[in-house]
Protein backbone atom coordinates (compact mmCIF):
# COMPACT_ATOMS: atom_id res chain seq x y z
CA UNK A 1 0.00 0.00 0.00
CA UNK A 2 1.94 3.55 -1.27
CA UNK A 3 1.09 6.43 1.20
CA UNK A 4 0.16 9.45 -0.27
CA UNK A 5 2.27 12.14 -0.36
CA UNK A 6 1.80 14.38 3.03
CA UNK A 7 0.86 18.38 2.26
CA UNK A 8 1.68 20.73 4.95
CA UNK A 9 -0.90 21.90 7.55
CA UNK A 10 -0.97 25.57 6.61
CA UNK A 11 -1.65 24.41 2.80
CA UNK A 12 -4.13 21.88 4.16
CA UNK A 13 -6.05 24.73 6.17
CA UNK A 14 -5.84 27.33 3.05
CA UNK A 15 -3.74 28.60 5.98
CA UNK A 16 -4.03 32.71 4.50
CA UNK A 17 -0.88 33.39 6.71
CA UNK A 18 1.09 30.44 5.20
CA UNK A 19 2.39 34.23 2.95
CA UNK A 20 2.44 37.25 4.36
CA UNK A 21 -0.82 39.72 3.43
CA UNK A 22 0.08 41.92 0.80
CA UNK A 23 2.61 38.22 -0.42
CA UNK A 24 -0.66 36.10 -0.90
CA UNK A 25 -2.30 38.86 -3.21
CA UNK A 26 0.32 39.46 -5.24
CA UNK A 27 0.82 35.33 -5.72
CA UNK A 28 -2.44 35.14 -7.15
CA UNK A 29 -1.48 36.96 -9.94
CA UNK A 30 -3.96 38.42 -12.12
CA UNK A 31 -6.37 35.73 -11.12
CA UNK A 32 -7.86 35.63 -7.37
CA UNK A 33 -7.95 32.91 -4.74
CA UNK A 34 -9.84 32.70 -1.67
CA UNK A 35 -6.85 33.38 0.04
CA UNK A 36 -5.56 36.43 -1.86
CA UNK A 37 -9.19 38.10 -1.70
CA UNK A 38 -9.69 37.65 2.31
CA UNK A 39 -6.00 38.76 2.27
CA UNK A 40 -6.84 41.97 0.49
CA UNK A 41 -9.96 42.77 2.56
CA UNK A 42 -8.67 42.08 5.52
CA UNK A 43 -5.56 44.69 4.41
CA UNK A 44 -8.38 47.05 3.37
CA UNK A 45 -10.16 46.99 6.38
CA UNK A 46 -6.99 47.86 8.52
CA UNK A 47 -5.84 50.87 6.76
CA UNK A 48 -8.79 51.97 5.17
CA UNK A 49 -8.58 55.40 7.41
CA UNK A 50 -5.63 56.95 6.16
CA UNK A 51 -7.09 56.76 2.90
CA UNK A 52 -10.01 58.87 4.43
CA UNK A 53 -7.81 61.24 6.06
CA UNK A 54 -5.58 61.67 2.96
CA UNK A 55 -9.28 62.21 0.87
CA UNK A 56 -10.25 64.79 3.46
CA UNK A 57 -6.96 66.80 3.22
CA UNK A 58 -7.39 67.35 -0.36
CA UNK A 59 -10.48 69.14 0.27
CA UNK A 60 -13.00 67.20 0.19
CA UNK A 61 -15.78 67.43 2.76
CA UNK A 62 -16.33 64.58 5.28
CA UNK A 63 -19.67 63.05 3.28
CA UNK A 64 -18.10 63.62 0.28
CA UNK A 65 -14.49 61.53 1.80
CA UNK A 66 -16.90 58.94 2.87
CA UNK A 67 -18.62 58.58 -0.41
CA UNK A 68 -15.38 58.50 -2.70
CA UNK A 69 -13.29 56.01 0.31
CA UNK A 70 -16.20 53.50 0.09
CA UNK A 71 -16.66 54.09 -3.41
CA UNK A 72 -12.77 53.42 -4.28
CA UNK A 73 -12.76 50.15 -2.13
CA UNK A 74 -16.40 48.61 -3.59
CA UNK A 75 -14.45 49.31 -7.08
CA UNK A 76 -10.86 48.24 -5.95
CA UNK A 77 -12.16 44.78 -4.51
CA UNK A 78 -14.16 44.11 -7.73
CA UNK A 79 -11.84 44.91 -9.97
CA UNK A 80 -8.45 44.10 -11.37
CA UNK A 81 -5.81 46.31 -10.18
CA UNK A 82 -2.85 44.56 -10.37
CA UNK A 83 -2.96 44.60 -13.89
CA UNK A 84 -1.49 48.34 -14.11
CA UNK A 85 0.41 50.18 -11.36
CA UNK A 86 3.30 47.52 -11.20
CA UNK A 87 5.86 49.86 -10.01
CA UNK A 88 4.13 50.44 -6.50
CA UNK A 89 3.74 46.64 -6.21
CA UNK A 90 6.20 46.24 -3.62
CA UNK A 91 4.89 48.24 -0.64
CA UNK A 92 0.95 47.62 -0.25
CA UNK A 93 1.20 51.73 1.49
CA UNK A 94 2.41 53.01 -2.12
CA UNK A 95 0.14 51.17 -4.29
CA UNK A 96 -3.08 51.13 -2.55
CA UNK A 97 -2.41 55.44 -2.64
CA UNK A 98 -1.25 54.97 -6.43
CA UNK A 99 -4.54 53.16 -6.60
CA UNK A 100 -6.70 55.88 -4.94
CA UNK A 101 -5.47 58.41 -6.81
CA UNK A 102 -5.99 56.86 -10.15
CA UNK A 103 -9.51 56.34 -9.23
CA UNK A 104 -9.53 60.03 -7.95
CA UNK A 105 -8.28 60.92 -11.47
CA UNK A 106 -10.14 59.04 -13.10
CA UNK A 107 -13.40 58.36 -11.64
CA UNK A 108 -14.65 61.21 -9.53
CA UNK A 109 -17.60 62.68 -11.58
CA UNK A 110 -19.19 59.29 -11.20
CA UNK A 111 -18.40 58.44 -7.88
CA UNK A 112 -20.13 61.69 -6.70
CA UNK A 113 -23.07 60.53 -8.52
CA UNK A 114 -23.25 57.10 -6.99
CA UNK A 115 -23.74 56.39 -3.29
CA UNK A 116 -21.48 54.21 -1.19
CA UNK A 117 -20.47 52.32 -4.00
CA UNK A 118 -22.12 53.05 -6.27
CA UNK A 119 -24.42 49.34 -6.34
CA UNK A 120 -21.08 47.36 -5.93
CA UNK A 121 -20.90 45.27 -2.55
CA UNK A 122 -19.50 47.77 0.04
CA UNK A 123 -16.89 47.11 2.39
CA UNK A 124 -18.33 47.32 6.01
CA UNK A 125 -16.36 50.58 7.49
CA UNK A 126 -17.07 52.45 10.41
CA UNK A 127 -17.85 55.70 9.85
CA UNK A 128 -18.86 57.11 13.26
CA UNK A 129 -15.69 58.16 14.59
CA UNK A 130 -13.97 58.42 11.59
CA UNK A 131 -14.63 62.64 11.31
CA UNK A 132 -14.25 62.54 14.68
CA UNK A 133 -10.11 61.00 14.37
CA UNK A 134 -9.77 63.01 11.36
CA UNK A 135 -10.12 65.97 13.58
CA UNK A 136 -7.83 64.98 16.66
CA UNK A 137 -5.12 63.29 14.66
CA UNK A 138 -3.26 65.53 11.59
CA UNK A 139 -1.46 68.30 12.51
CA UNK A 140 -2.59 71.12 9.89
CA UNK A 141 0.66 71.53 8.18
CA UNK A 142 0.79 68.64 6.78
CA UNK A 143 0.66 67.74 3.14
CA UNK A 144 -1.76 64.88 1.95
CA UNK A 145 1.60 62.70 0.92
CA UNK A 146 2.35 63.57 4.64
CA UNK A 147 -0.40 63.39 6.35
CA UNK A 148 -1.19 59.96 4.98
CA UNK A 149 1.76 58.12 5.93
CA UNK A 150 1.36 59.45 9.32
CA UNK A 151 -1.87 58.09 9.89
CA UNK A 152 -0.74 54.39 8.12
CA UNK A 153 1.96 55.03 10.75
CA UNK A 154 -0.09 55.58 14.09
CA UNK A 155 -2.82 53.08 12.51
CA UNK A 156 -0.02 50.24 12.19
CA UNK A 157 1.12 51.00 15.58
CA UNK A 158 -2.60 50.69 17.06
CA UNK A 159 -2.67 47.30 15.58
CA UNK A 160 0.32 46.15 17.54
CA UNK A 161 -0.59 47.09 20.80
CA UNK A 162 -4.23 45.70 20.39
CA UNK A 163 -2.49 42.38 19.02
CA UNK A 164 0.39 42.15 22.31
CA UNK A 165 -2.61 43.60 24.71
CA UNK A 166 -4.96 40.73 23.42
CA UNK A 167 -1.70 38.22 23.61
CA UNK A 168 -0.94 39.61 27.81
CA UNK A 169 -5.03 39.19 27.81
CA UNK A 170 -5.17 35.55 27.09
CA UNK A 171 -2.10 35.44 29.63
CA UNK A 172 -4.15 37.00 32.28
CA UNK A 173 -1.52 39.64 32.69
CA UNK A 174 -3.35 42.32 31.46
CA UNK A 175 -3.23 44.70 33.76
CA UNK A 176 0.50 44.30 34.20
CA UNK A 177 0.35 44.93 30.44
CA UNK A 178 -1.60 48.38 30.66
CA UNK A 179 0.69 49.66 33.13
CA UNK A 180 4.30 48.72 31.09
CA UNK A 181 2.38 50.32 27.79
CA UNK A 182 4.23 53.36 28.44
CA UNK A 183 7.88 51.82 28.14
CA UNK A 184 7.12 50.59 25.33
CA UNK A 185 8.09 53.52 23.29
CA UNK A 186 10.58 54.84 25.78
CA UNK A 187 14.48 55.10 25.50
CA UNK A 188 16.04 51.96 26.55
CA UNK A 189 18.32 54.30 29.01
CA UNK A 190 15.38 56.29 30.18
CA UNK A 191 12.75 53.68 31.18
CA UNK A 192 12.23 53.88 35.08
CA UNK A 193 13.02 50.56 36.08
CA UNK A 194 12.58 51.40 39.80
CA UNK A 195 8.81 52.87 38.70
CA UNK A 196 7.95 49.93 37.01
CA UNK A 197 8.75 47.84 40.18
CA UNK A 198 6.74 49.11 42.57
CA UNK A 199 3.68 49.36 39.95
CA UNK A 200 4.04 45.58 39.55
CA UNK A 201 4.99 44.90 43.36
CA UNK A 202 8.18 43.21 41.87
CA UNK A 203 11.25 43.63 42.38
CA UNK A 204 13.63 45.99 40.04
CA UNK A 205 15.21 43.09 38.52
CA UNK A 206 12.06 41.39 37.68
CA UNK A 207 10.14 44.32 36.58
CA UNK A 208 14.05 44.75 33.78
CA UNK A 209 12.78 41.34 32.89
CA UNK A 210 8.99 41.49 32.05
CA UNK A 211 9.90 45.60 30.86
CA UNK A 212 12.23 43.48 28.34
CA UNK A 213 10.12 40.89 27.09
CA UNK A 214 7.56 43.06 26.54
CA UNK A 215 9.33 45.23 24.17
CA UNK A 216 11.09 42.52 22.39
CA UNK A 217 7.92 41.01 21.47
CA UNK A 218 6.28 44.20 20.04
CA UNK A 219 9.17 44.32 18.05
CA UNK A 220 8.45 41.34 16.89
CA UNK A 221 4.66 41.95 16.04
CA UNK A 222 5.60 45.66 15.09
CA UNK A 223 7.63 43.63 12.34
CA UNK A 224 5.19 41.43 11.48
CA UNK A 225 2.74 43.63 10.60
CA UNK A 226 5.00 45.56 8.33
CA UNK A 227 5.87 42.55 6.47
CA UNK A 228 2.24 41.65 5.74
CA UNK A 229 2.21 45.12 3.97
CA UNK A 230 5.42 43.88 1.79
CA UNK A 231 6.16 42.07 -1.02
CA UNK A 232 9.70 41.49 0.07
CA UNK A 233 10.99 40.86 3.90
CA UNK A 234 14.12 42.81 2.77
CA UNK A 235 12.00 46.18 2.77
CA UNK A 236 10.78 45.42 6.65
CA UNK A 237 13.47 47.77 8.11
CA UNK A 238 13.62 50.65 5.18
CA UNK A 239 9.57 50.57 5.76
CA UNK A 240 9.97 51.20 9.23
CA UNK A 241 12.33 53.95 9.08
CA UNK A 242 9.91 55.44 6.27
CA UNK A 243 6.52 55.37 8.66
CA UNK A 244 8.63 56.41 11.61
CA UNK A 245 10.12 59.46 10.05
CA UNK A 246 6.28 60.85 9.32
CA UNK A 247 6.15 61.74 13.53
CA UNK A 248 9.42 63.86 12.48
CA UNK A 249 8.01 65.93 9.65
Amino acid sequence: MTSEPSTPASTARGDVFATTHWTAVLAAGRGSTPQADVALEELCRTYWFPLYAYVRRRGHAREDAQDLTQAFFASFLEKNYLAGLSGERGKFRAFLLASLNHFLANEWDRARRQKRGGGLAPLSLDWQDADTRYQIDPADSLSPDKLYDRVWAVTLLERVLARLRAENSTDGKAAAFDKLKPFLTSGSGAIPYAEAAATLNLSEAAARVAVHRLRRRYRELLREEISQTLSDPAQVAEEMRALFSSFST
